[in-house]
């Protein structure tokens, strides 16, 4: 198993480039979204981290006390559902099956607990605003001939990167590894 690399700052040429490599996606092939989507964050998760740092130290110089229950909520969501969907048939079965949903469904989960506790305000900006930075990024960022090939080289297995094991955690690169490995063996019977 390949060790854990953290990719490379992208260049904010390439990050940004310009308005002719930016397009809607297609909102009626909801697989061809994804994967562009998919394929972005692995290329750039080291930009979006960035991008998200950013904003999550301006809310949190702004609302402290806040920005940490939000944190622990947050956290305390995402390592329960992953720990379900591990653990339970049922879950894990739904997350096989309806990625996009159940990562909707813990980020609902997360607004409403923290809903509870008050901190409403800080979770929208903290949180979800370099979420929604992020995934409308991922978006409309169309894919170049690097990204493409570094995202086949994380996908068979030759490199690691945090955000490949996130989205492997949360179920989005399932059948991508299942492709791979249908090929794999074929050409191994060949």
């Amino acid at each position: 198993m390949a060790k854990v690399e953290l990719a490379p700052l992208r260049p904010w040429d390439d990050f940004f480039p310009g308005s002719e490599r930016f397009a809607k996606p297609d909102g009626k092939d909801l697989a061809k979204w994804n994967n562009r989507v998919v394929s972005n964050l692995l290329y750039y998760q080291t930009n979006y981290l960035a991008l998200a740092v950013v904003v999550f130290l301006v809310v949190g110089f702004l609302n402290p006390l806040g920005m940490l229950t939000a944190m622990v909520v947050v956290s305390g969501v995402f390592l329960g559902s992953v720990w379900a969907g591990e653990n339970r048939a049922v879950i894990s079965n739904f997350k096989r099956q309806n990625p996009t949903a159940f990562v909707i469904a813990v980020m609902v989960a997360s607004y409403i607990l923290i809903s509870m506790l008050g901190s409403v305000m800080v979770f929208m900006s903290a949180i979800t605003l370099p979420l929604a930075l992020v995934f409308a990024h991922a978006s409309f960022r169309l894919r170049n001939m690097k990204n493409k090939l570094e995202n086949k080289i994380e996908g068979a297995g030759l490199k690691r990167s945090p955000m490949g094991i996130l989205l492997e955690a949360l179920g989005q690169q399932e059948e991508s590894f299942q492709k791979i490995q249908s090929f794999l063996e074929g050409k191994l019977k060949e």
